[in-house]
């Protein structure tokens, strides 16, 4: 039976095979993180994940573009990871279905409010001055360094931490607002 065919060999209707692929590969991470969250190991998490990434390939064609990806994404994974502990049932380390579900529960909340933090975050960023968010920028990118960059600005890597330790607080109070401001009704 081929990747495009149903249980009987018919051919089955994809949907847009390369817009699916991009939600998968989108997701890739948050899922990942699900599912690492709910399971004891990186290496049970790289596992369930590519079993979970298989299913979501043969049921495509159940998914709808333009409704709730990820929510759906987290379901087959949810049902992949009880799957995976029934496997492992002979482990007295295995955690109960109920256990998974509120494991599982948890784990998309506090994905929901990472997603919030970030959006937040980058609204606040726009809102720096351009001084500002060019030494933000310039600290997290790769290889970015305090004492190199006190040395180009001519700074000492005291006053330069101090001045980062400004912004960075600075974004902190714009986060905790912009969030507090969303969660109101």
């Amino acid at each position: 039976m081929g990747a495009d065919t149903d249980a009987v060999g018919a051919p089955t209707a994809r949907p847009d095979s390369a817009a699916f692929v991009r939600e998968v590969t989108a997701n890739q991470r948050r899922l990942y993180a699900f599912i690492l969250s709910l399971v004891r190991t990186p290496a049970d998490a790289d596992d369930v994940l590519q079993e979970t990434n298989l299913v979501l390939w043969q049921k495509s064609t159940e998914f709808t573009m333009g409704t709730n990806f990820v929510a759906w994404a987290f379901r087959i994974a949810r049902f992949q990871v009880m799957a995976f502990r029934k496997r492992q049932r002979r482990s007295k380390e295995a955690f109960d279905d109920d256990l998974i579900d509120l494991l599982a529960t948890e784990a998309e909340d506090r994905l929901d409010e990472d997603d919030a933090r970030r959006t937040a975050l980058r609204g606040c960023l726009k809102k720096l001055r351009p001084d500002q968010a060019a030494l933000v920028a310039e600290r997290y990118e790769p290889g970015g360094c305090v004492n190199d960059m006190a040395r180009r600005a001519g700074k000492s890597p005291k006053a330069l931490s101090e001045q980062l330790a400004r912004v960075r607080a600075a974004l902190l109070k714009c986060v905790t607002r912009s969030l507090e401001a969303e969660a109101r009704p």
